[in-house]
């Protein structure tokens, strides 16, 4: 046993609180990802979709600095798809020649009416609408699906807990490519000014990603600021170029029909599933626009989207295409080539800027969908810093800025070209796509009320376009889809195996704890008792911490008052105050309390107890202790997680968030009691 005034790191930290983690879509089971796994429905507050808060009351002249800071941060990313997509549409293996009107009309509406049915209707129209009391993103949609299914649903439960883990490891594997191709795609543009300067590229590249991670720090609302301003010029450059290249060919507006798409589609027989790998890079970012809006909410998102992100898009994509009309040796650097000389060199510079910009959509999503990974037991405890004091949602996390960072710039100097990095994109962004599709439709029946057979035929005939994508993908494995792939696999090992650790160290801690009720029974003559108040923290109010027991064991005495906190991650973003706290006397001077929190909310323990006052539970916290279980983990010689998932938890449980900071409890209040653990 150990005991520690001091802020020693690791106290409390991922082995010693897998009962402390925030509860998740269930309760530890053996396999926490099998159909076995409990719902803890009556610790959740009911779903009240009348409270969502997505569209938020802002105040006055917020919107439309909300509305820009969205153009800044959402939109950067299917923002500068212009810099890519028709080049890799035409691109040799995919049959289509741009000396062909009739293929480039035919991939111009494919790609207007992919905008216009995935984007438009899908999220921005319908997905928008699935937010969990604001917060959206693929976690928070497997919340909202889950807490609208009855308590019986144990295995749809489960299949939407495996669904949503998928949705967050795609997420992550997009979350590295779109920084890298957007940039690469940028930098590329000096190829067009000057052939000589191929050679500069990457290291321009790995310089300009370095700088976009270490400007993080400064939280996505100022980043949103600055870069919302040069993506409004962005915007304006690409309508304006666009309006002035359909002017030279109007004929182009042809492809707003979508029967040149389908035309081409029976043209191509099976290739169409090549042209269609390279017109999925239009939409990239879309699924992105759903996950950022906690940063911003909904209303600012929309109206950045249909009052300037489409127009702007849909009129530079269909100037290119009268562009490649008129010359079709202009396809190497198709974007560029749009602009006269003397413009060449500034929309280099301009292009880069917004490329900057587009990794911050997939950034800033990563983090917000992070902190609610962690909140949900679903990744080990991390630091969480909130940039802004008046919008909730947007936080950075330090960790995954690094990894990141670290994942960007090698996939960079990897594959070394923009075009090379295409073959990579697309496979996670339509497979998230798709489980965002499964899991709307549910909502759409069980909250919106809407009829069960128009929900399947509009979201199914709205993933089946997903699905098509998916697959033409799934054919660039080979020359580079295998890397999302790969990234979302060793995200989902790490999530599994965190997961089943945490439920395998919770049977050894709590499997034969004593029950509370039997303590306090048997507890026949009284041990000596201190002035001031002890708080125990434990995973299961019901049983006796093993840090009571030792303390009781080694110091033979107990607190004035005892309170056994338990702390709860429940189904919401946030918890209100009214339902914060559950206060119950337990006799002898006894206490339990419940403090629930949202997972979009950091526990504040100290802040929660102050409030147990109105409940009669007095609390000064320059009287209270804090014992803290902190137990050291020690690889077992047989265990269930397997050699290499016992090293991956025992390594991710070291590397924690110590509880006390987590909890933000006071270092020189905290005692820590333990001893070491196989798992």
């Amino acid at each position: 046993m150990t005991s520690s005034d001091s802020a020693a790191p690791g106290a409390l930290s991922g082995p010693a609180a897998p009962s402390h983690q925030p509860e998740v879509l269930d309760a530890p089971s053996a396999d926490p990802l099998s159909s076995s796994a409990q719902p803890r429905d009556a610790m959740l507050p009911e779903h009240n979709p009348e409270s969502a808060a997505a569209d938020r009351h802002h105040p006055k002249g917020a919107l439309p600095a909300l509305t820009l800071a969205a153009l800044g941060v959402v939109y950067g990313d299917i923002g500068t798809s212009p810099l890519y997509t028709i080049r890799q549409a035409f691109r040799p293996e995919g049959g289509l020649s741009p000396h062909d009107p009739a293929a480039i009309l035919g991939v111009l509406s494919l790609i207007f009416w992919a905008l216009l049915l995935t984007v438009t209707l899908k999220y921005v129209v319908l997905i928008l609408r699935a937010d969990n009391r604001g917060e959206g993103g693929v976690l928070a949609l497997a919340r909202l699906a889950s807490g609208a299914l009855s308590a019986k649903a144990v295995r749809q439960r489960a299949v939407i807990l495996v669904v949503s883990i998928i949705g967050l490891t795609l997420f992550f594997g997009d979350g590295l490519i779109t920084p890298a191709i957007s940039v690469l795609s940028a930098v590329e543009g000096l190829q067009a000014y000057e052939p000589g300067l191929e050679s500069f590229v990457v290291p321009i590249a790995v310089v300009i990603l370095t700088l976009v991670y270490l400007i993080q720090a400064r939280g996505a609302g100022r980043v949103g600021r600055l870069f919302g301003p040069i993506m409004c010029v962005w915007f304006a450059v690409l309508a304006c170029l666009g309006v002035w290249h359909i002017a030279h060919n109007p004929s182009v507006l042809l492809a707003l029909n979508p029967w040149y798409g389908i035309v081409l589609i029976d043209q191509l027989g099976w290739t169409t599933f090549i042209a269609l790998g390279a017109i999925v890079l239009a939409i990239t970012g879309g699924e992105a626009l759903y996950a950022d809006m906690g940063h911003f909410g909904r209303k600012p998102i929309r109206i950045a989207w249909l009052g300037v992100v489409l127009p702007a898009l849909v009129l530079n994509y269909f100037g290119q295409g009268a562009l490649l009309m008129r010359e079709p040796a202009a396809l190497d650097h198709l974007f560029f080539e749009q602009m006269p000389g003397w413009a060449l060199i500034p929309m280099i510079g301009l292009a880069t800027a917004a490329a900057i910009i587009a990794s911050q959509a997939m950034i800033s999503g990563v983090f917000s969908l992070t902190q609610q990974a962690i909140q949900l037991g679903l990744l080990p405890r991390m630091i969480i810093r909130h940039t802004s004091e008046t919008e909730i949602g947007q936080v950075y996390v330090p960790r995954m800025n690094w990894i990141m960072m670290t994942g960007v710039i090698a996939l960079v100097i990897g594959f070394g070209s923009s075009t090379d990095i295409a073959a990579a994109y697309g496979i996670a962004v339509t497979g998230a796509m798709s489980i965002d599709a499964v899991l709307a439709a549910i909502v759409a029946v069980r909250i919106w009320k809407w009829n069960k057979w128009l929900a399947i035929a509009t979201f199914a005939g709205l993933g089946l376009i997903d699905v098509a994508f998916f697959a033409a993908n799934c054919l660039k494995i080979p020359e580079g889809g295998w890397f999302p792939v790969v990234v979302a696999l060793g995200a989902w090992f790490v999530i599994s195996t965190w997961r089943r650790g945490r439920a395998v160290l919770y049977e050894k801690l709590h499997g034969s704890a004593m029950p509370v009720d039997l303590f306090l029974s048997t507890m026949r003559e009284a041990p000596l008792r201190v002035a001031g108040t002890a708080v125990f923290m434990t995973g299961d109010i019901s049983t006796v911490p093993l840090a009571l027991l030792h303390n009781l064991k080694h110091n033979k005495v107990l607190h004035e008052r005892v309170v056994l906190l338990q702390v709860l991650t429940v189904d919401v973003p946030r918890v209100s105050e009214a339902s914060r706290v559950d206060v119950r006397r337990l006799g002898k001077g006894f206490h339990s309390v419940v403090l629930r929190y949202g997972f979009m909310e950091q526990p504040d323990v100290p802040g929660a107890l102050a409030r147990c006052r109105v409940h009669g539970l007095p609390y000064d916290e320059m009287q209270t202790s804090f014992f803290l279980g902190r137990e050291s983990l020690v690889p077992a010689v047989r265990s269930t997680l397997g050699r290499v998932r016992q090293a991956l938890f025992i390594f991710l449980s070291t590397t924690a968030l110590a509880s006390k900071i987590f909890f933000r409890i006071p270092p020189n209040r905290a005692v820590e009691l333990g001893g070491q653990v196989e798992v």
